[in-house]
């Protein structure tokens, strides 16, 4: 029967050049070496090496034998590796980029419980609506909301995302609700991007997709100052729903046209291709995913910021 210890002694020397460079890098006796080569010829029926006092050279069939076995051999040392690192407590810092709005409510909760669940690990949270470099700017995992650019980054699906309607009860006490999405031509609404004026928001609702131009006298391309804008009765906003909530439910905003939301994208946690995912990313990937169940209402998209 084939011994694993005698086959991973034969890729050692084949790597080494040498019984006795193999031997040293195993540390055991040369002669052990020797015998558990010999062990390993006999049980395949071939001769794996050509020996003399001043060489050592594969054979065919030893060349043909070390490709395929050192590539079995580093299969089970990652297996191992990975076994082993399922089996410890995450420990360490792990680097986050994620969008302003979306850290402050969504995040930050889940954040908090990590910390809770794994005392020896430690989060840099990196809040900014740019897309970092993630090798650049030595960050772990960053979540991101909408359409991913073609990028070596692998990239997981944790949900999708919409936006609501809102507007503070100040705004709607002087001006009205609107009735219907095209009523929104004639308010004033906080827009999310570099132009209060000219903007367009697409809807989805009443089994149908409209679209109606929009305009106001704020606008911002960063969600919490839209947020702010609204609450302080400047108009209408698109807001995330997890990022609304709160303020729907202590009373600064007011949902507007509930039938209808922002058509839904895709919230995304990225992280490079090149670095191997250690057992902290995957976690912390594992709760924000139980963190997404948890607070999805049955007609709401996960707490988010698109």
């Amino acid at each position: 029967m084939l011994d694993l210890n005698d086959i991973a002694v034969f890729a050692r020397v084949v790597e080494a050049g040498s019984f006795t460079a193999a031997a040293r890098l195993l540390a055991m006796p040369k002669t052990t070496v020797s015998r558990r080569i010999a062990a390993l010829e006999r049980e395949v029926g071939v001769r794996l090496l050509q020996r003399t006092t001043r060489s050592l050279k594969l054979t065919d069939a030893g060349r043909l034998y070390y490709e395929e076995s050192s590539q079995a051999l580093r299969t089970l040392e990652q297996a191992n590796l990975r076994l082993a690192e399922a089996r410890a407590e995450p420990a360490g810092t792990i680097r986050i980029s994620a969008p302003v709005g979306f850290g402050g409510h969504f995040l930050s909760a889940t954040i908090f419980d990590f910390l809770a669940t794994y005392p020896k690990s430690r989060v840099e949270l990196r809040l900014t609506d740019d897309r970092l470099n993630l090798i650049e700017n030595g960050i772990d995992l960053a979540f991101r909301t909408g359409i991913l650019e073609d990028s070596t980054l692998i990239a997981r699906k944790l949900g999708s995302t919409h936006r609501i309607l809102c507007a503070s009860p100040d705004y709607l006490a002087r001006c009205g609700a609107p009735a219907r999405p095209a009523d929104l031509s004639r308010h004033d609404c906080v827009i999310a991007g570099p132009s209060a004026a000219n903007g367009h928001w697409v809807l989805e609702g009443a089994g149908r997709q409209e679209t109606v131009s929009v305009s106001g006298r704020f606008a911002a391309n960063e969600m919490q100052a839209v947020m702010a804008a609204a609450i302080a009765g400047y108009g209408i906003a698109q807001l995330p729903y997890g990022v609304a909530e709160a303020c729907i439910k202590d009373g600064r905003l007011r949902r507007v046209l509930d039938g209808y939301t922002t058509p839904a994208g895709g919230l995304h946690v990225v992280y490079p291709s090149s670095r191997h995912l250690s057992p902290l990313v995957k976690a912390f990937i594992e709760l924000a995913i139980d963190h997404l169940n948890a607070g999805k209402g049955p007609n709401e998209g996960p707490a988010i910021i698109s």
